[in-house]
């Protein structure tokens, strides 16, 4: 081989470990950032002993009430509320579906824990304040809108108000 085919070999892998590198760069600089912040990570014991706790799945599933807009229909009326029915305990975990994505929230009495959110196809987590508090929310953002809930527990059990701006 000649030098002139050397320095080409050599050029070629010089590019390619360049190329490598910085597109390692880039991911570690990103992080989080391309999917937003997580909710907390549950191991196999915990999650065995949650089923185990859990109560048999309610006979009618949460809906957003009837006149709540769409993910692509404006909103500039006050919040609408949903209060997921769920069976059992203080401390039992209730989903709360909206166009934004799904939360599921916990009461222990009148103090209510985010134990997860997932965002719709669409959407991205903007915000999280999971609590426990009075009062918990997340914010989803996509290009059909914002979609605000919070969550609070005033009987014992999970109450939402979702507001969705467009």
């Amino acid at each position: 081989m000649t030098n002139r085919g050397l320095l080409a070999v050599a050029g070629w892998l010089a590019a390619a470990v360049a190329a490598t590198v910085t597109g390692l760069g880039a991911v570690e600089l990103i992080g989080t950032g391309i999917t937003g912040p997580a909710g907390p990570v549950v191991d196999e014991r915990e999650l065995a002993r949650d089923l185990a706790a859990a109560p048999a799945a309610p006979s009618s599933p949460v809906q957003l009430p009837t006149g709540t807009p769409s993910a692509g229909s404006p909103s500039s009326g006050p919040p609408s509320n949903v209060t997921p029915t769920a069976s059992g305990g203080s401390a039992a975990r209730t989903p709360i579906s909206t166009p934004g994505g799904t939360v599921v929230a916990r009461c222990d009495g009148r103090t209510v824990s985010l134990v997860s959110w997932t965002p719709a196809q669409g959407y991205a987590v903007k915000q999280v304040d999971p609590g426990p508090d009075d009062r918990a929310e997340v914010t989803f953002e996509g290009r059909a809108g914002r979609v605000e809930v919070r969550v609070s527990c005033p009987d014992g059990r999970p109450s939402a108000s979702v507001k969705q701006d467009d």
